[in-house]
């Protein structure tokens, strides 16, 4: 053969083969990806939001356990533990709170929680509030095996959860055992109230919409798949015709 001698251009028939393997190959690939990113897929992460979701899985969890209406414990935790993040835009509960009196403190970690709790017991402070739910102390003595379990948010949720419970059977209204859950005193128990339910309209509107997307995005990937499989089934059906020529 001569080495000068020009190779003849391949024909469109020839080409086609590679062509098509390219083409399945990318739908294949296309298929695979998600049809959006998931919420929070490419942020960096936020402290703020991190910490906040120990509470807001023990919230969750005890919302179902013991069928508080979604979002009502959530939004309670916001009113006496949200912590802002610049970073979200958001507010989150924060596991490491404590209160008392004027004295609020968000602790860096559970470790820093107690010691605080424990300095400010020296100092013959009792009236203590704790954790996501910021669960009194002097109020709830036996609340607590001890300040571990206290700042535990699973522990900590549950016992606000079985509480808050116990306040609605007995007044047969949601409402009225929130503003009992922060106070018998209707100075302070009805404020208090009125703040949680704006709250818990706020979160029940945020949480229908995280849902709604959700939903939008599942149908929106298995329409892609759909949709990939069908241009695969077609390319390997070209593919299979061309072969027979």
């Amino acid at each position: 053969m001569n080495p000068f001698r020009p190779r003849r251009a391949a024909t469109p028939v020839m080409r086609a083969p590679a062509a098509i393997l390219g083409l399945i190959s990318c739908i294949s690939a296309l298929s695979l990806a998600p049809s959006e990113p998931r919420a929070g897929a490419w942020r960096t992460a936020d402290p703020i939001e991190i910490q906040g979701r120990l509470c807001a899985r023990a919230i969750d969890s005890a919302e179902r356990t013991y069928r508080i209406p979604s979002q009502l414990l959530a939004a309670i935790s916001l009113a006496v533990s949200g912590r802002y993040s610049l970073a979200r835009r958001a507010t989150f509960a924060w596991p490491w709170t404590v209160r008392s009196g004027k004295f609020s403190r968000f602790l860096p970690n559970r470790a820093a929680a107690i010691d605080t709790v424990r300095r400010l017991q020296a100092k013959g402070i009792r009236n203590i509030d704790v954790g996501c739910m910021q669960v009194n102390l002097s109020y709830h003595p036996d609340a607590f095996a001890d300040l571990r379990a206290a700042f535990d948010p699973a522990h900590n949720v549950y016992y606000a959860a079985r509480f808050l419970t116990r306040l609605q059977r007995s007044k047969r209204s949601w409402s009225q055992a929130v503003g009992l859950y922060h106070s018998a005193k209707p100075a302070k128990s009805l404020p208090y109230r009125r703040r949680v339910m704006r709250l818990w309209n706020s979160e029940r509107r945020r949480a229908a919409k995280q849902r709604r997307r959700r939903v939008i995005a599942a149908f929106e990937e298995r329409r892609q798949r759909r949709l990939a499989a069908q241009a695969r089934r077609r390319a390997a059906l070209a593919m299979r015709q061309r072969r027979r020529r």
